[in-house]
C-alpha cells in the first residue's frame, strides 16, 4: 500500500499547492501510476496532461472535489495535491510542491512530452541482458514472499514476472539485492537496485532464490 499518511500531509506546512495556477502550462503525456484517496483506497491511474502545478488523471474512482491525493508515477515519483474537479473517466487535481521541486517536474514533463513525441528510446543508463538463471524471489517489507521470474537485468535494475503488483516507490528484496519498485507492465514490475552494481555476475549471484 501506499504508506502515507494523509490525515498528516493534511497538515503539512510550506507546500502550497497550485490551484488552477496556470503559469504553469500542461504538456500531453502518457504518465502510468497508481493513487490514493482520503480514505487509504488504492487505484492505478493514468496522467493524461501535467504542469508542474496541475494534472488531469483517469481514474476509476475520481474522489470528491477538496478530497486530498497521494500519488506515485513512472518518472516522476510521489506528488501530492488536492482533486480541483471532476472530468470525464477522471479528475484533475493541483499539485502541492516546493519550488524547486517544480523545477525538477518542470524539466521531467520537457523530456517525458519530447520522448514521446520523438518516440525516443527509454531512458535506460545501463544495457539489459537476460540472465543465467532466472528464477528467484521477492520479499516485501512485511515479510511476504513470492516467486518471480526475472526477464532481464542491468547495473541499476530489474524487469521481473510477478504475481503482485506492489505500489511504485515500494521497498522489496529480489534475491539479496535491497530495490525498489519503478514501473508496472502486464506480467510484472521493474525494479530499482538500492544501489548500482559494477559487474552484472555480481548482480546474478545476489538475485538467486535463497
Amino acid at each position: 500500500m501506499l504508506i502515507d499518511d494523509i490525515s498528516a500531509q493534511n497538515n503539512a506546512k510550506g507546500l502550497h499547492p497550485g490551484a488552477g495556477d496556470r503559469r504553469f502550462q500542461r504538456v500531453n503525456v502518457s504518465i502510468l501510476g497508481r493513487y490514493m484517496l482520503a480514505d487509504r483506497r488504492e487505484f492505478p491511474c493514468q496522467v493524461l496532461s501535467m504542469s508542474p502545478g496541475d494534472a488531469v488523471v483517469i481514474a476509476p474512482v475520481p474522489g470528491i472535489v477538496g478530497e486530498r491525493i497521494i500519488a506515485y508515477l513512472d518518472h516522476l515519483g510521489r506528488i501530492e495535491g488536492t482533486i480541483l474537479s471532476q472530468v470525464d473517466g477522471g479528475f484533475a487535481m493541483d499539485i502541492a510542491a516546493s519550488p524547486r521541486k517544480r523545477d525538477k517536474m518542470a524539466a521531467q514533463l520537457t523530456w517525458l512530452a519530447n520522448k514521446d513525441l520523438l518516440d525516443l528510446p527509454e531512458d535506460r543508463r545501463h544495457e539489459r541482458v537476460v540472465p543465467d538463471i532466472r528464477h528467484s524471489t521477492v520479499v516485501l517489507d512485511d515479510g511476504r514472499r513470492y516467486n518471480c521470474k526475472i526477464i532481464d537485468i542491468s547495473l541499476s535494475g530489474a524487469a521481473v514476472e510477478l504475481d503482485v503488483r506492489p505500489a511504485m516507490g515500494t521497498p522489496i528484496t529480489l534475491g539479496r539485492m535491497r530495490a525498489r519498485v519503478v514501473r508496472h507492465f502486464q506480467n510484472g514490475v521493474a525494479v530499482e537496485f538500492a544501489a548500482a552494481q559494477e559487474m552484472l555476475t555480481v548482480v546474478q549471484q545476489n538475485l538467486r532464490m535463497n
